[in-house]
């Protein structure tokens, strides 16, 4: 797909996320908005995945490490055909399959049951040393918050994957500068990332997280170095797209009212 074309369906990921979140009265709106590209260009562009056979042994892995921004990633499964569209409208409610937070054992198309940061990534490493092992040539892709990435076992997995040589492992930093209720930088601050990981030997590559160009050529197989996991640091704005949510710590999780819901929809739908 072009550029253009994946900016247009992640502005339709963003609006339909944006209208589940104020029809369920919850979800974690300002994560969602900033990692819609990434899972855009993933799904709909670098990912070898196929909705009639979800669980294919050759398929492409993603962990969406950062759990709390399921909605994002049941909406993007809808576009692509693993649940039906009109699914994404029981978000929340009693019986149904889309949870807080993905299940692999009730919804297609997800990989890994996340939700306690810090969890993706080592299952991650696990599944691209399973490819591997086996010779296999699937990918493995995991995204992760930066504040999650104040986890240690991230750090542990970081340097497993490294010690395996796991060039077939990606790691997507969702590099919004915020978490719950502060900024990376008033909490315990990471940044710069990009040396750290360069530091436990991976090969690492900073792009505008919201700029298609610069995703799909850094997530390409082309840009893989040989021997090395790679890590893609994304800076992205929590909340992109609204302008009263971008880049502001309250819109973790929050719920816009009814006028703001109008001005929201109204400013994806001119971005369109």
């Amino acid at each position: 797909m072009t550029p253009d074309e994946l900016r247009k369906i992640a502005n339709r990921i963003r609006r339909r996320d944006l209208q589940a979140v104020y029809e369920a009265g919850a979800g974690h709106i300002g994560g969602e908005m900033s990692v819609t590209d990434l899972l855009t260009a993933l799904y709909f562009e670098i990912m070898s995945v196929d909705p009639d056979a979800p669980l294919d042994p050759k398929r492409d892995r993603l962990v969406l490490s950062k759990g709390h921004t399921a909605l994002a990633l049941y909406v993007t499964l809808s576009e692509k055909g693993f649940i039906p569209k009109d699914e994404v409208s029981t978000f929340l409610k009693h019986n149904s399959r889309l949870n807080g937070h993905p299940n692999r054992v009730k919804v297609p198309g997800v990989e890994t049951n996340t939700g306690p940061l810090g969890h993706g990534l080592p299952i991650g490493v696990g599944m691209a040393k399973a490819a591997k092992l086996n010779g296999d040539a699937w990918r493995t892709f995991v995204i992760t918050g930066d504040g999650e990435m104040q986890e240690g076992s991230n750090w542990e997995a970081i340097m497993a994957a490294a010690q395996f040589k796991l060039d077939n492992l990606t790691l997507i930093i969702d590099h919004n500068r915020l978490q719950q209720g502060a900024r990376l930088a008033d909490t315990n601050n990471l940044a710069p990332l990009a040396p750290k990981l360069e530091a436990f030997g991976w090969a690492v590559e900073e792009i505008d997280g919201h700029d298609m160009e610069q995703i799909c050529r850094a997530l390409s197989p082309e840009t893989v170095t040989t021997g090395k996991p790679k890590c893609i640091v994304a800076h992205t704005n929590k909340g992109q797209g609204i302008s009263f949510m971008s880049d502001n710590v309250a819109w973790h999780h929050k719920v816009p009212n009814d006028e703001q819901y109008k001005q929201a929809m109204a400013e994806l739908e001119e971005a369109e």
